[in-house]
């Protein structure tokens, strides 16, 4: 981008920062994402400034991509978690006894997942790696560790409940 380019599109941001920002706001009703999201709008906005200005109406259109950007964060998975005042269920420390037949429950179980399923098991939620870094271990696709965590983790609450009423602690 030449000089004058820049200029115009710091001029541009400059001016429109603020409404830019309210408008996140309206859509997303936080104040740290609407500044994530303003952030995401101007570094697309600096990318494609030539074409952009050329346009007939430049606030619409960087309105427009704010809202694409705005979507774009509620469909990713960690938007989908939603903090909360309550405090998680926790395991009694008086009762270490119980944790550890917790423990040795959910040995067993694991040990009934097929190899891979365990494995991506184990490296998501144990070791606690991401979902690249799970596929770059295992030499498998982010999608194949998804799809297996997934299925891992439903097999794990069948082979639970299966236990449970098999011991008559539940149906």
């Amino acid at each position: 981008m030449n000089r004058a380019d820049e200029d115009e599109y710091r001029q541009f941001v400059t001016t429109r920062l603020e409404p830019l920002r309210v408008t996140a706001y309206l859509l997303c009703r936080n104040w740290h994402t609407a500044d994530d999201l303003v952030s995401i709008t101007i570094g697309k906005l600096y990318r494609h400034w030539r074409r952009v200005r050329a346009m007939e109406n430049v606030d619409a259109y960087v309105r427009g991509m704010l809202t694409n950007a705005w979507l774009d964060e509620r469909r990713r998975p960690w938007r989908r978690e939603r903090s909360t005042d309550d405090v998680p269920d926790r395991a009694d420390a008086e009762f270490p006894e119980a944790a550890l037949a917790d423990r040795e429950d959910l040995l067993v179980l694991l040990s009934q997942l097929p190899p891979r399923r365990r494995a991506v098991i184990v490296l998501r939620f144990w070791c606690d790696f991401s979902v690249d870094e799970t596929a770059r271990v295992l030499g498998i696709s982010t999608g194949t560790v998804k799809s297996q965590a997934a299925r891992g983790l439903e097999s794990l609450r069948l082979l639970a409940t299966l236990d449970r009423a098999g011991n008559g602690e539940g149906a």
